[in-house]
């Protein structure tokens, strides 16, 4: 550890010792600490902040404006969360999970890597410059604390605001592998479905009614085939608006590590003799479908009954082109088209999020990639992220591109005991940021 780096380590120790775990009520006033803290540092780095409760959840909302011309300066958006994950199970840690320590050239500890500490590069970067007179925009920092629990008040509070932004800068994701930084492009939507067949009024007796009267469960597996996968890809009005990736792209996707090893790593099988070649296709450019838990009738006991009801929770990702309501409806009507004469299906949509996608060729992303390559010698690899991220359509819908990136690595065990992000990234993902504000001053 180099002499310059415990007082950053100190600094991003107060913030990780706050528990703010916002799945656990008891924990709120925690929540509320870490977005204190997040405002307090804007201040004292010479900005105005404060906390604001949107409708019962807290948020920390500031700005550092520009050292010169502010009024005209481009603006930054920095958007991040301060809650973590429970550190669930805890004899699995090394460590406290809310006292940070150093082992082996790595930092552990609850939210270092997710996304406490990617949040302090950001803001430690942007004071940086601050101090030293040389901010070439103005910073506006809108983070919350409950991204871990799906909220979406940080969304509602930015439509709510109306100010604009030339960028949105998020620092929340990891590198594929160790010194290969990269941009995520586009992220994939959601939509989460419950699934409900009744066949009957009541159970019955198996060896009585069997092969005679509907079974719930049966008719529940021949109405989800309806919407399963056919030779890795989703039925056409499942793929309804897919837009696909740039041979850029694609040729960024070719120099990673192949399907098959990522599977193996996480002692996963491929679905199909096809899966592991596509892999960055179906995971970053396909819809896909997965029955998330089913339950029907005994599948513990011993218990000769013929089930009346039997019910499913399922989700598709979307990707960038699709209409969340348009695949919902089409869920709905294959899942009920396929099911058998007799049986009562009822489709419930129970979450729901658009895909988002930045322009790869856009002037914010170009020089981001400038930025990055300055500080950390390679240029970022533009990649798409499987997962969902709301704020990135909500952004893209007012036209504010979003540059999706950072420094967690996939061993960091973001959301698992033991999570670290590698102790050298701290000074270079801060060294990172601040060429980002830099480049982003030529923005109009």
């Amino acid at each position: 550890m180099t002499v310059g780096t415990q007082p950053l380590l100190d600094e991003l120790a107060e913030l990780l010792r706050i528990p703010s775990m916002s799945a656990d009520p008891a924990h709120a006033a925690d929540v509320r600490e870490a977005a204190e803290w997040v405002a307090a540092f804007i201040r004292a780095s010479g900005g105005d902040a404060e906390v604001v409760d949107w409708h019962g959840s807290p948020l920390a909302i500031g700005e550092l404006r520009a050292s010169r011309a502010a009024d005209s300066a481009p603006t930054v958006l920095v958007y991040g969360h301060f809650d973590v994950q429970p550190p669930d199970p805890l004899d699995e840690w090394k460590s406290p999970p809310f006292e940070p320590e150093v082992r082996d050239g790595w930092l552990y500890g609850r939210g270092v890597a997710d996304d406490k500490g990617q949040l302090y590069l950001l803001l430690k970067a942007a004071a940086g410059l601050a101090a030293e007179g040389v901010l070439p925009v103005n910073v506006r920092f809108a983070c919350d604390g409950e991204e871990e629990v799906g909220g979406h008040s940080i969304i509602d509070f930015l439509a709510d605001d109306g100010r604009r932004a030339d960028v949105c800068v998020i620092f929340d994701a990891d590198m594929p592998e160790r010194d290969v930084p990269a941009f995520y492009v586009a992220t994939r939507g959601i939509v989460y479905m419950h699934v409900r067949v009744r066949t009957g009024d009541r159970d019955l007796h198996s060896g009585m009614y069997g092969g005679a009267a509907l079974n719930a469960t049966h008719a529940l597996l021949q109405a989800l085939s309806g919407v399963m996968p056919r030779d890795g890809r989703l039925p056409e009005p499942l793929r309804a608006g897919v837009i696909p990736p740039t041979e850029e792209e694609l040729a960024g996707w070719r120099s990673l590590a192949g399907g098959a090893d990522v599977l193996a790593d996480q002692g996963a099988r491929p679905a199909d003799p096809s899966a592991a070649g596509e892999f960055y296709v179906r995971t970053w450019a396909e819809p896909s479908l997965d029955v998330n838990g089913l339950a029907g009738g005994s599948p513990f006991l011993q218990k000769t009954v013929l089930p009346a009801l039997a019910e499913a929770n399922l989700s598709v990702r979307l990707v960038a082109g699709q209409d969340p309501d348009g695949i919902f409806a089409a869920v709905e009507r294959l899942v009920k088209e396929a099911a058998p004469t007799g049986a009562d299906v009822e489709v419930e949509r129970m979450a729901m999020s658009p895909a988002g996608l930045v322009d790869p060729g856009s002037p914010a992303i170009r020089l981001a990639r400038d930025a990055f390559e300055r500080a950390l010698g390679t240029r970022p690899l533009l990649l798409r992220s499987g997962g969902s991220l709301p704020i990135v359509p909500a952004l893209g819908e007012q036209g504010i591109p979003a540059v999706i990136t950072g420094f967690a690595l996939p061993d960091s065990n973001v959301h698992s005991p033991n999570e670290r992000l590698l102790l050298e990234y701290v000074p270079l993902g801060i060294a990172a940021a601040r060429e980002l504000y830099v480049g982003f001053g030529s923005l109009s």
